[in-house]
C-alpha cells in the first residue's frame, strides 16, 4: 500500500488533556501537509482549528469523551456545538453501562439522537471494545448496523485498551452497511496496513504521521513520491 493511500485513511489525532493551541495547530498543519482524512481534536479547539484550517482538512472532534456516561441530551448539545463551531465529523462514545444492562434499544436511540444533532456530518460510534464481552461486541455491531451512524469505531484510546486485529475483523464482518474505524494503540505502518486489510477504512492515530515524518527526515526527502 502506498504511503499516501495510507495517510488518506488516517484521522490524525491529538486528544491529550495537556494539548495546547500550539500543539493543535501543529496537528492541523500535518493534516494539511499529508492529506489525512481528518484531524481529530478536543471540542474546545474546534472553532479555532476550523478557522485556521480554512477547509484544507476536515476537523473531527469527540463527544461524550472518554467515558460515554453523559446524558443523551448532553451529548446532543455537544454535537450541536461542535457542528456550529465547524466540525465536519463527530466521534461519539456510547454508554457502556447501558450495554452492560442489556438496554440495546436505548443505545440505538441515543446514537440516532446524536446523529440528528450532527446535521448531516459524519458520525462514528465508539463502542470501547476493551470493556466488552464478545457477545456485547456482536450485539453492538447489530445496533450500529441498524442506526443512522456512518461508522463503528473500536476505542477511545483512554479505556485501557485499543484496537485489535480480531475486533476490526469482527466489526467488518458483522456491522452491515457501516464503515469501520480502528483507533487506540496503532503505532506502526505495518499494523496500520493490516487493519486496513481486515476492513478498517479509517485509522485514529498520531503515530503514522510521526513515522512518515521520520522516514522523510532519514531519507533527506520532503516528497512522499520518493516512497512510491
Amino acid at each position: 500500500m502506498e504511503i499516501q493511500q495510507l495517510l488518506n485513511c488516517v484521522d490524525h489525532t491529538l486528544l491529550s488533556v495537556t494539548a495546547t493551541w500550539e500543539d493543535i495547530r501543529g496537528i492541523v498543519d500535518d493534516g494539511v501537509r499529508f492529506h489525512t482524512a481528518s484531524v481529530c481534536i478536543p471540542p474546545c479547539y474546534v472553532k479555532r482549528a476550523a478557522e485556521y484550517a480554512g477547509g484544507k482538512v476536515p476537523i473531527c472532534t469527540v463527544i461524550g469523551f472518554p467515558n460515554g456516561y453523559q446524558t443523551t441530551a448532553a451529548k446532543c448539545a455537544e454535537a450541536s456545538d461542535a457542528v456550529a463551531n465547524g466540525a465536519a465529523e463527530i466521534d461519539m462514545v456510547i454508554n457502556v453501562g447501558t450495554v452492560k444492562e442489556g438496554r440495546y434499544e436505548d443505545v440505538l436511540a441515543e446514537i440516532n439522537a446524536v446523529k440528528k444533532s450532527c446535521e448531516g456530518r459524519l458520525l462514528k460510534v465508539i463502542i470501547e471494545t476493551c470493556k466488552l464481552t464478545e457477545v456485547e461486541k456482536l450485539a453492538l455491531c447489530d445496533v450500529v448496523s441498524r442506526s443512522d451512524a456512518d461508522y463503528i469505531k473500536t476505542s477511545t484510546g483512554f479505556g485501557g485498551g485499543g484496537a485489535t486485529f480480531h475486533d476490526v475483523e469482527l466489526m467488518a464482518l458483522h456491522c452491515k452497511g457501516k464503515k469501520v474505524k480502528a483507533a487506540g494503540g496503532i503505532r506502526s505502518i505495518e499494523d496500520a496496513e493490516e487493519f486496513i486489510k481486515l476492513g478498517a477504512s479509517r485509522l485514529g492515530t498520531s503515530k503514522i504521521v510521526s513515522e512518515v515524518k521520520s522516514m522523510l527526515s532519514e531519507s533527506n526527502h520532503t516528497d512522499l513520491s520518493y516512497f512510491s
